[in-house]
């Protein structure tokens, strides 16, 4: 058999600038004095899958990107109540920290010697009266908020009864303004018993140089108007000791104060509750003074004022809430710490027959 020679092979290795791998580059004689040459490439495939997965990733990843940018647009749109919801809680929390930490820096500073209410502002007495009340209310939330998974048990049942399980940090504006007005209205419907109860004192003063002059300011509030602040400042004697004093007041007497007030009733320091609370709406009186009168007052703090004192301001004009601000001063100004019990009962004096407080009792006689 003839074999014929097989002419060897030469090859090198060289880095490809096109691939980036190796390649094999191998020459081949032929007819002894020509040559072609094999390039091999190795892993051409495999380097076109990476570039592909890479571009497929970052194709990925773009989009994951913008979708986590747009997340809360998509939450929005998809699910409207429950991510508004959920922005009114957070919000909420946040003033509700913010206002609980306003409230012990106010207790510092009437807590540190030489200072009193009277460094304080308007503002910073009406936090300090209502932030007790609305931490009481909203601590069971924020503590089952805070367990594991209770959230989802809790904020669902609060925001099903916002009124009673949450503070005002919590509504939205409707809901403020509704809540406001239905607490009001609860308030509103202790006056006649008030009156009632100071109607049914009047034969015990019978004998007393004031009972005439008093007589006449009872009658006044009964048959449907208001008397004069100089009426009523001239009986404050009756209410420095029998049968006005808060000492001298009847158990239903002061549970009905308590309610007018927008106080908790409880059990004990009642008498003690309300004379702190004719101490703190003096002291509010004097810082409106203080901060450039009733007429200076933005119309929001003036509609506060109102309701703080037991007058409905809706539909109210600013001239007669002004009027009635600076009669209540007034007032407040003849009362000291002997006559709290004056100032406590002038929310019955001052505005049991007010219009807007009839039509908010009887709504639906007026209607």
């Amino acid at each position: 058999m003839h074999l014929s020679r097989i002419p060897a092979v030469a090859g090198t290795y060289m880095r490809s600038p096109t691939f980036g791998s190796l390649v094999f580059k191998q020459s081949w004689p032929v007819n002894n004095s020509l040559s072609y040459t094999i390039v091999r490439c190795k892993h051409r495939k495999s380097i076109y899958k990476r570039e592909e997965a890479k571009k497929l990733r970052f194709y990925v990843v773009t989009k994951y990107v913008e979708y986590l940018k747009n997340f809360d647009k998509v939450l929005a749109k998809n699910f409207p109540e429950t991510v508004q919801t959920y922005r009114l809680f957070i919000d909420g929390t946040k003033e509700f920290i913010k206002d609980t930490k306003e409230y012990f820096r106010i207790i510092r500073i009437l807590n540190t010697p030489g200072k009193s209410f009277a460094n304080l502002l308007r503002r910073e007495m009406e936090l300090y009266q209502q932030m007790p009340k609305d931490m009481k209310k909203v601590a069971p939330v924020l503590i089952i908020f805070s367990i594991p998974f209770g959230s989802y048990v809790i904020l669902p049942l609060a925001y099903m009864f916002p009124r009673y399980l949450l503070c005002s940090h919590f509504w939205n504006l409707k809901q403020k303004s509704e809540y406001q007005i239905l607490s009001l209205k609860d308030r509103l419907t202790h006056n006649r018993p008030i009156f009632r109860h100071l109607q049914s004192q009047m034969y015990f003063l019978k004998p007393h140089c004031l009972y005439k002059s008093w007589k006449e300011v009872v009658g006044k509030v009964g048959s449907g108007v208001h008397p004069t602040v100089g009426e009523i400042a001239k009986c404050k004697q009756l209410f420095m000791t029998e049968p006005y004093h808060l000492l001298y007041l009847s158990s239903n007497h002061i549970v009905h104060l308590l309610k007018m007030h927008d106080m908790s009733v409880g059990i004990f320091f009642r008498r003690s509750r309300l004379t702190e609370r004719a101490y703190i709406l003096k002291e509010m009186d004097k810082a409106i003074i203080r901060e450039g009168g009733v007429h200076n007052l933005p119309i929001d703090a003036l509609k506060k004022a109102c309701y703080i004192r037991g007058l409905n301001p809706t539909n109210m004009k600013n001239e007669e809430m002004i009027k009635w601000l600076t009669d209540w001063i007034q007032l407040s100004s003849h009362v000291d710490k002997d006559s709290y019990s004056l100032l406590l009962h002038a929310p019955v004096l001052l505005s049991y027959n007010a219009p807007s407080n009839w039509m908010l009792i009887y709504k639906e006689k007026y209607d």
